[in-house]
């Protein structure tokens, strides 16, 4: 039986990664959750850069990202992962409060799986991510096996 994918928050804001993580919660999600606060920190993770935390081999994410953060932007993100042939399986819901329609043709054609405009309101925003929560209990994420290339992931 598969097993629930580590969902990956990427969300500069600090409020805003800590009322997703509550809701998915809330709307039942069971799978482990781990939050970026930037596009570097999360695309250092899953291509193993650096000191911090990386990947492991053989398990499934699903990544929830904002666009708009500082130092690495989460198109910049997107493409990047949907650039790897690895990486490129990970399902990817944006998750931001763009509206712009640019934005969202560009983020699909770059491979996002799911774009989802925040709410304004706070109960609004709980609800949608409580709804998203269900939705993600419902997937099958494979898991990423290779580094094509790279040093192989722990």
């Amino acid at each position: 039986m598969p097993t629930s994918p580590v969902i990956l928050i990427v969300d500069d804001d600090e409020g805003h990664r800590y009322l997703v993580q509550q809701n998915l919660k809330r709307g039942g999600l069971q799978a482990p959750l781990q939050c970026f606060e930037d596009g570097q920190a999360i695309l250092d993770f899953l291509f193993a850069r650096g000191p911090g935390p990386h990947r492991t081999q053989g398990e499934s994410y699903l990544l929830l990202l904002d666009i708009r953060m500082p130092k690495v932007d989460g198109i910049e993100v997107l493409r990047q992962v949907k650039a790897d042939p690895e990486l490129r399986k990970l399902p990817v819901i944006i998750l931001t409060t763009t509206d712009d329609p640019r934005e969202v043709l560009r983020c699909h054609e770059l491979g996002c799986s799911v774009y989802i405009q925040k709410p304004v309101s706070y109960d609004k925003l709980a609800d949608a991510v409580r709804q998203l929560g269900v939705f993600i209990n419902l997937l099958i994420v494979p898991p990423v096996t290779g580094t094509h290339g790279r040093e192989p992931v722990q």
